[in-house]
């Protein structure tokens, strides 16, 4: 289609100012999940950014971002092509999208984009909760030898000046990636992956058939667009609350790809395995941990995205570069 490659730079740019945004929340996110019982570093997510920052600088906050910048407009890309796909299929007899059609499309655009997400998150939250394993090894709770300490804190990174006690030395995402690859090959990546699968598929699910729904009553006529600001608040609404309804699943992906234990924090084998063990140890409100975080970090995402459709950066660009003529 000839808009392919335009949906494609808006939903770059879209993932690219969403990320910078909102990353640092995320990355309390994925401490707050992975925090146990009685084992609490922060207490919520203002105090894990007050700490993060205290501990490992400003850039603490960014651990991790580089994997999600490089890899978020393939993501982005795949999602929305994908939906666009399905829709084209399942609109073939020219009347509208039922919402039962709209959610089949939002559940081919969850399937395709996890091939992509998997192996990008795995590595994200192993760089954001090294901070948060290092914090813990610091607290007096038993001496431990030398030894035992180093070893864990290998994946925390320093990119303050200052001597950071715990950072014998760096390990970046291409570093632990190698690891994954030679000591568990291709599925060391993909950890995760049905967990990430029962998130994604349902927030789309959710997602796209509520934006659609939500926008179109912003819409002063069948013909016309809404107003930006409509589509900025439809985005927001609709990523939020498909957020908070997945994130018990985002809870368990967290756990399942987080590769470096705590002191006293126990493995999972699967998805069931998980779920059960966060119930029978720590309850049902386990599920929610880091939801308003969840809900912080995606509605601005998805609200940004549609405003990056709605003002049309990509046609810009594509009309006033010479990509257009390469692209054409």
């Amino acid at each position: 289609g000839g808009n392919s490659h335009v949906t494609l730079i808006n939903g770059g740019i879209a993932g690219i100012v969403g990320v910078t945004c909102v990353f640092p929340i995320d990355l309390a996110k994925t401490r707050l999940q992975n925090q146990r019982h009685g084992q609490q570093v922060y207490k919520n997510m203002l105090d894990c950014l007050v700490k993060t920052v205290r501990s490992e600088g400003y850039f603490g906050m960014y651990r991790g971002a580089a994997v999600n910048l490089t890899l978020v407009t393939p993501e982005k890309a795949i999602k929305l092509a994908a939906n666009d796909f399905f829709r084209q299929h399942l609109s073939k007899d020219g009347k509208r999208l039922t919402v039962m059609k709209e959610m089949l499309a939002g559940c081919g655009a969850g399937m395709c984009q996890v091939v992509v997400t998997t192996p990008m998150e795995m590595l994200k939250i192993q760089l954001q909760d090294a901070g948060r394993l290092a914090t813990q090894q610091q607290k007096p709770v038993v001496m431990c030898p030398p030894k035992l300490v180093t070893s864990s804190a290998v994946l925390i990174r320093s990119f303050n000046s200052g001597p950071v006690v715990s950072a014998p030395r760096a390990v970046s995402a291409t570093q632990i990636a190698k690891d994954l690859l030679h000591t568990q090959g291709i599925q060391g990546l993909y950890k995760g992956l049905g967990a990430t699968l029962i998130r994604d598929v349902p927030f789309s699910v959710v997602y796209f058939p509520l934006f659609a729904n939500l926008n179109k009553l912003g819409k002063p006529s069948p013909n016309e667009s809404s107003p930006f600001y409509w589509a900025f608040l439809s985005g927001c609404a609709a990523g939020s609350t498909a957020a908070v309804a997945v994130n018990p699943c985002d809870v368990v992906k967290t756990r399942l790809q987080s590769l470096q234990k705590g002191a006293g924090e126990e493995s999972y084998n699967g998805v069931l395995d998980c779920v059960s063990k966060i119930m029978r140890k720590e309850g049902p409100s386990a599920f929610l941990k880091g939801a308003g975080c969840r809900a912080l970090v995606i509605a601005p995402l998805f609200g940004i995205a549609q405003v990056m459709y709605f003002v049309g950066i990509g046609e810009y660009i594509v009309d006033n570069s010479p990509l257009s003529l390469l692209l054409a």
